[in-house]
């Protein structure tokens, strides 16, 4: 059962994620709504206008939790700022990259950080969408294009859509969860929108390894898209073991500092979680509900 608390917090996300649209059509098309509905919703009416699967649907989407969670301040760690700094290169120029670095240093927090103050940016987890299909269905659906008709429609309109907005940004985060057809229609994408749209590909040392062994092998396809990304695999993460850990330890100590509660030191919290952000927000979860 949907509460109306749950209802008025997941209101005011539409609200916040609005501004990232257009117009008040494809926002309603991004949360699989319709026009009227949606008018309904974004006026305050939340009783009897969406059913309680539509207004999970709509949660998922934005990130809204249905159960109470403690409130978590962005922090600006060395992380968040080299990846920040990128989408905004690649945004601003059209340009393509790709991030290989290690899991549980902020990477996907900047990048959903990142797509709620930025217009026409959409964030991909493409462990959820590993085919072909999926992947290039769901990029539609974040855009608000029609995503349900036949695939070479939902595509072509894909690409005309992307080619008639202003610097859209497109992050692909788990990229090396995407199975080979999906990697290919990345390429075709790619070339379609070529100097129109931005691409931003996100992974752990698995994406790089994937990569470069199907180099090896030469699998078709994916020597040429590499090139279109950059032809390199950006990090942030010192390589030095001692200076690695450092940096880690410093990272956690920057995020625990802005979410510890009063009077808690946040370098006791980050030798605690010996570098890692999960355990970081498990640390002071623990700790608020003391």
């Amino acid at each position: 059962m949907i509460t109306t608390e749950i209802r008025q917090r997941i209101l005011e996300a539409v609200k916040t994620n609005r501004a990232n649209y257009p117009s008040d059509a494809k926002h309603a098309a991004s949360l699989g709504i319709t026009t009227s509905v949606y008018s309904s919703v974004k006026n305050g009416q939340t009783d009897r206008v969406l059913s309680d699967a539509n207004w999970i649907s709509i949660a998922r989407k934005l990130g809204v939790s249905l159960r109470g969670e403690m409130e978590w301040k962005a922090a600006r760690t060395p992380t968040f700022e080299y990846i920040s700094a990128q989408l905004e290169t690649c945004q601003s120029g059209g340009l393509s990259a790709i991030m290989c670095d290690l899991p549980n240093i902020g990477k996907t927090y900047t990048a959903r950080h990142y797509v709620k103050t930025h217009p026409n940016a959409v964030y991909i987890d493409c462990s959820q969408v590993k085919t072909k299909l999926k992947l290039v269905r769901k990029i539609a659906s974040e855009f608000g294009v029609d995503s349900k008709g036949r695939y070479a429609d939902v595509y072509e309109d894909l690409v005309f859509y992307l080619r008639s907005i202003e610097c859209p940004l497109i992050i692909l985060d788990e990229a090396g969860d995407l199975q080979y057809e999906a990697f290919l229609e990345l390429k075709a994408l790619w070339n379609a929108t070529e100097r129109c749209c931005a691409w931003y590909m996100m992974g752990a040392d698995g994406l790089k390894e994937k990569i470069n062994r199907s180099i090896e092998c030469r699998k078709v396809g994916y020597t040429e898209m590499l090139s279109r990304y950059g032809d390199r695999y950006s990090s942030v993460v010192p390589k030095d073991g001692k200076e690695r850990q450092r940096f880690l330890i410093e990272q956690a100590r920057i995020v625990a500092k802005v979410n510890v509660p009063e009077g808690v030191d946040p370098a006791t919290i980050a030798r605690k979680s010996g570098g890692g952000l999960r355990r970081v927000y498990t640390e002071i979860e623990k700790l608020k509900r003391q």
